[in-house]
């Protein structure tokens, strides 16, 4: 019983997390699903849904064809609805129940595109995975589909400092007022701001993103996107939000970074980065902890940093989400589950956090509020 839940709520899902990905890329998302999904995605999970169109859609799976593995069906609804709404590509999510029976989205998807025309690739989602998961593939598949290497003359031969924000959805950062503010931050050292994967560009912007000088990897849903323009263009990245107090530590790293490719470029020699500056976890204070930050490591890892660099006061952060233990540091953890959350808090006297964890946080404790969408949705907004 230790995985189950009985006060506080669990993160946005992965499928949840393709549909924020992809929102205002002008393409079609189709989750395969009887349409549970749908309704948790666009009453809790999506703040864009009354006010920005998008081409989201639930297959509708009835139990007849799930069993039957109709999936000429499915196939046959998405080519209609393509013919008549003509999206820039298909994207489709899975969910549990054709997870269970198999079902081969890479292969309906190439059947798609083939007969269609119209680019479509599947994320493999099957509702068990948090929001990180799925919306980090979405981004690495609209990175492996639509990102075209820039010709040699397109490329600016001097340092440009333009830069890409990659992993920004309002799962993470809530409404586009907070992004304008990130890229504000860093514009007051002189960057600019080429592509924000994904919220405030479409399509298009993301295409010329072979054009940057660094990538900044502002949560952990852009690393995915981020490696994959490393291995294949030699963008090297950057990981860290930049907030007010850690955005000129981010500029410098971002200046680094660029110098030190260029070096090897002009010298011909192997390019250098191995592994890549994760700025929040530099300087931090290594004695023990007065202050806890919960939730995505890179947001609130920047976050501690920038309470160290400002106040003075160790901080460090409990992260329940899977996969992000490369970004932690020494007096971070992963913590899994809401009993082993409850127990890891009993000795924080101050704890930085969505509203939702309170009633598991010591009663002695001082609570600060700080809401984030993927967990407790819009109800904070």
């Amino acid at each position: 019983m230790r995985q189950s839940y009985r006060i506080i709520p669990i993160y946005t899902a992965d499928v949840s997390g393709v549909c924020s990905a992809l929102y205002e890329l002008g393409g079609m998302t189709v989750m395969h699903d009887p349409s549970g999904c749908n309704s948790t995605y666009n009453t809790h999970d999506e703040i864009r849904w009354y006010d920005q169109d998008s081409l989201i859609f639930i297959s509708g799976l009835t139990e007849i064809d799930a069993i039957m593995g109709n999936d000429r069906k499915f196939i046959d609804d998405i080519k209609h609805a393509v013919r008549e709404l003509h999206p820039k590509f298909l994207a489709l999510a899975g969910s549990p129940i054709p997870f269970m029976n198999g079902t081969d989205f890479p292969a309906i998807a190439r059947v798609i595109e083939a007969e269609t025309g119209i680019p479509a690739f599947s994320v493999p989602t099957n509702g068990m995975h948090d929001y990180i998961y799925g919306a980090g593939i979405a981004l690495e598949q609209i990175a492996r589909r639509f990102v075209k290497k820039p010709a040699r003359q397109e490329k600016e031969a001097v340092f440009s400092r333009s830069v890409n924000l990659l992993g920004v959805t309002p799962l993470d950062f809530g409404p586009q007022e907070n992004v304008e503010t990130l890229k504000e931050n860093l514009k007051k050292y002189g960057w600019n701001i080429l592509a924000t994967w994904a919220m405030g560009d479409d399509l298009e912007t993301l295409q010329k993103s072979g054009k940057a000088d660094v990538n900044l990897v502002v949560s952990a849903v852009g690393l995915r996107a981020a490696k994959f323009l490393w291995e294949t263009y030699k963008i090297p990245y950057v990981i860290g939000t930049p907030n007010q107090w850690l955005a000129e530590d981010i500029s410098n790293s971002l200046e680094t970074e660029v110098i030190q490719q260029s070096a090897s470029e002009q010298h011909s020699t192997i390019a250098h980065q191995a592994e890549p500056t994760v700025v929040y976890l530099q300087n931090r204070i290594l004695q023990d902890a007065g202050i806890t930050l919960i939730g995505e490591p890179v947001t609130m890892g920047s976050l501690a940093a920038g309470i160290e660099k400002k106040y003075g006061r160790a901080a460090r952060v409990f992260c329940p989400l899977k996969g992000c233990e490369t970004l932690l540091g020494k007096k971070d953890k992963v913590v899994s589950g809401e009993e082993a959350m409850e127990e890891s808090l009993k000795d924080s006297k101050i704890i930085v956090a969505d509203p939702l964890y309170r009633p598991i946080c010591p009663k002695d404790s001082t609570f600060y509020e700080l809401p984030h969408v993927a967990f407790s949705g819009r109800i904070h907004l």
